[in-house]
């Protein structure tokens, strides 16, 4: 039978979403939701907006104004795109799973010609194989990239990517940050990032419902007088509204009053601390998934989650549905041509130690079930005893 001999997890922690989002909610932002509504047209909430557009900046790391709207990260990644694209355009498209794909299908939608880099799934795209792309087709106006792509765990090369694209005045680096923004530096200034977008139900902790996006002065300059029709994701109407201190639609005033919780959870514990609290737990995950017989997708793994190769002969869509059937932990098994050979797990959100190692042993115990002998449980008990160690505990 497994237990904890230290301790056993508190009731309300019982549940634990260990997926690349959505994430577990800190107990105060739990008490942030559960408010009595305000009006988004009130001096309260005047106050909490202009606080949270400011925090964001720290997160973002950059000195351009950040825009809030009620959407999926999906809808961010349309707002980037429409905002800096003149239909005709030439765009790059990194395609390196599930997202990439996405972007690359929004593009097209919106009339660009679309020229794809496409990756093996797990690797991570090259600076060199965007600038023999940028060579050989010198019209191209716009890049998309993931920094993190979800769908495999693959972290691409940002800093080095930005480099290259700020040499050329006349090409935008657009990034779907969604689930790398708040989880690992990605400082939009320094990087040369003409675009970024997150997404609140990931490192920012939250429900699904906002995105987060901010521009750069080189993209501003195309957005003012881009023809491309924009309503709803038309940046300079949100940016006029925030000048007069709200928001130019109907606010998700739940979302935002919990976002201001959270940015100054992570002001109060510093950015540095944030990012490192994250990266031990995928230090954690990828050192104790192997001893489970598990091993790395990505050949270039993000800190915000993990994506592991689950043992020959087992069905890794399986695996996720009976650890979360029979033991109540959400973690995520892979897409399309990955889809029953790996499974994802996020290092995003409120996650105590206990919960990471109480996901290894669960993890442990179901693979033995499904036909992998070696993890028996003298096994997991003595892997215990190393998780805890390890931990400090």
């Amino acid at each position: 039978m497994m237990y904890f001999r230290v301790m056993s997890l508190p009731q309300d922690l019982s549940y634990n979403i260990l997926a690349p989002g959505p994430v577990n909610l800190h107990p105060k932002v739990q008490e942030a939701l559960s408010l009595p509504m305000i009006h988004h047209r009130t001096p309260e909430f005047d106050r909490i907006l202009a606080r949270v557009l400011q925090n964001l900046k720290e997160v973002f790391v950059t000195k351009e104004d950040v825009f809030v709207l009620t959407s999926t990260g999906s809808g961010g990644m349309e707002a980037l795109l429409i905002n800096t694209l003149n239909p005709g355009d030439e765009v790059l498209c990194v395609d390196s799973g599930k997202f990439g794909e996405r972007w690359a299908e929004m593009a097209s939608i919106f009339g660009a010609k679309t020229h794809l880099l496409k990756l093996e799934w797990g690797k991570a795209v090259q600076a060199s194989q965007i600038k023999q792309a940028l060579s050989e087709n010198p019209k191209i106006k716009i890049v998309l990239t993931q920094a993190c792509e979800t769908s495999s765990g693959v972290f691409h090369p940002i800093k080095e990517i930005g480099e290259l694209i700020h040499k050329h005045p006349d090409v935008l680096l657009l990034v779907d940050g969604i689930t790398a923004l708040g989880a690992m530096p990605l400082p939009m200034d320094e990087w040369h990032i003409d675009g970024l977008v997150g997404g609140s139900q990931k490192a920012f902790m939250l429900p699904t419902g906002l995105s987060l996006f901010s521009f750069s002065q080189k993209a501003w300059r195309k957005i003012e007088n881009n023809p491309t029709p924009r309503f709803y994701f038309d940046v300079r109407k949100e940016k006029a509204a925030n000048k007069k201190g709200e928001t130019f639609f109907s606010s998700n005033v739940s979302l935002l009053r919990a976002l201001d919780v959270v940015l100054d959870l992570i002001k109060e514990k510093g950015l540095n601390n944030h990012f490192a609290e994250i990266k031990k737990r995928a230090d954690f995950t990828r050192h104790f998934s192997k001893k489970l017989g598990l091993s790395l997708y990505s050949e270039s793994p993000s800190e915000s989650l993990t994506a592991l190769k689950v043992p020959e002969g087992i069905d890794s869509q399986k695996l996720r549905e009976k650890l979360e059937k029979d033991h109540r932990i959400t973690i995520m098994g892979g897409q399309d041509q990955a889809k029953g050979k790996i499974i994802r797990i996020g290092h995003m959100g409120h996650v105590l130690p206990e919960q990471m190692i109480d996901l290894m042993k669960k993890l442990g115990k179901v693979l033995f079930e499904m036909g992998y002998k070696a993890t028996t449980d003298e096994f997991l008990e003595n892997l215990e005893d190393e998780m805890l160690e390890w931990w400090g505990l």
